[in-house]
C-alpha cells in the first residue's frame, strides 16, 4: 500500500490543517485546477479552515460528490445549501458545479455531470466516507467501474443521515452520486475520517483487500492517496 500515505492526527481540527497543507501546496505549485469537494459534518472544520485563510480558489472549478433527490437548493437538506453556507458564500470559486437534485430526468442529469467531470479532469477529490464503507452515495455492492448515476441508499445511510434533517423532514431514498470510476480518475485522493464509528471502515481499508462490499477499499488501487484520521491503528 506504498501508494496511500496514512496521517494520523489528534482531533478533526488537526486534520483540517493536514488537508489545508495538501491543498496550499498545491495551489502554490499551480497543480490545483479542479477540485472535488465533499459534504457531512467531516467536512466542517476543513472548510473553516479555508475560509479563515487567504487561499485563492477564483481560478478552481469545483465538483461535488453528490445531492439528495427532490430538494431545491434552498432547501436546508440540500447538499448545493450545504456548500453554500459552509464554503461558497465565503471563499468565491472559479466556477461550482453540484448534481441537480430537481432535475427532470435524472439520468440525463448524471450522463451530463459525467461529461462535464470528463472535460475538467479532477485534480484532487477530498472524501469522506460513511459507517458501511461508502464513499459518496456508493454504497456496498456499487460496482467499481460505476459512473454518476441515481443510487438508492442503504437503510445504514438513512439512519445515519436522518439525524442532519430539520423540521422532521423525511430524508430522500435516492441521490445523485458521482460513480466509484469517477472518482478514482482524480489525480490524488484525500481521504478524511474521524470517530470510532468510521473504524470498521478504515479497518477494511488498512487491511488491503479490496472488495465491492466495501467501496472505500477502491482507493488502494488509485495511485496518490492521502488518509487522514484520528483512529489509532495496531
Amino acid at each position: 500500500m506504498e501508494n496511500v500515505k496514512w496521517i494520523t492526527v489528534t482531533n478533526p481540527e488537526e486534520g483540517a490543517k493536514e488537508v489545508f497543507k495538501v491543498i496550499e501546496e498545491e495551489l502554490q505549485n499551480d497543480r490545483l485546477h479542479v477540485l472535488g469537494l465533499a459534504t457531512g459534518s467531516t467536512m466542517i472544520p476543513v472548510y473553516q479552515e479555508w475560509i479563515h485563510s487567504d487561499l485563492d480558489f477564483s481560478e478552481v472549478t469545483a465538483f461535488n460528490l453528490d445531492e439528495y433527490v427532490g430538494l431545491d437548493a434552498d432547501n436546508p437538506n440540500s447538499y448545493a445549501y450545504f456548500m453554500r453556507h459552509h464554503l461558497f458564500s465565503k471563499k468565491p470559486f472559479k466556477e461550482t458545479h453540484i448534481p441537480n437534485g430537481m432535475a427532470e430526468d435524472l439520468d440525463k442529469e448524471c450522463m451530463e455531470y459525467e461529461q462535464q467531470l470528463n472535460s475538467h479532469p479532477l485534480d484532487i477529490q477530498l472524501l469522506g466516507v460513511g459507517e458501511n464503507g461508502h464513499i459518496a452515495f456508493n454504497e456496498p455492492g456499487t460496482p467499481f467501474d460505476s459512473v454518476t448515476h441515481v443510487a438508492t441508499l442503504t437503510d445504514s445511510t438513512l439512519g445515519v443521515n436522518c439525524q442532519y434533517f430539520e423540521n422532521d423532514d423525511k430524508i430522500p431514498t435516492i441521490a445523485l452520486t458521482m460513480g466509484i470510476s469517477s472518482i478514482n480518475k482524480a489525480r490524488k485522493l484525500i481521504m478524511v475520517a474521524f470517530g470510532e464509528k468510521k473504524r470498521a471502515a478504515m479497518e477494511k481499508l488498512k487491511s488491503g483487500e479490496v472488495t465491492t462490499e466495501w467501496p472505500i477499499t477502491k482507493l488502494l488501487l488509485h495511485k496518490d492517496v492521502i488518509v487522514i484520521t484520528d483512529l489509532q491503528f495496531d
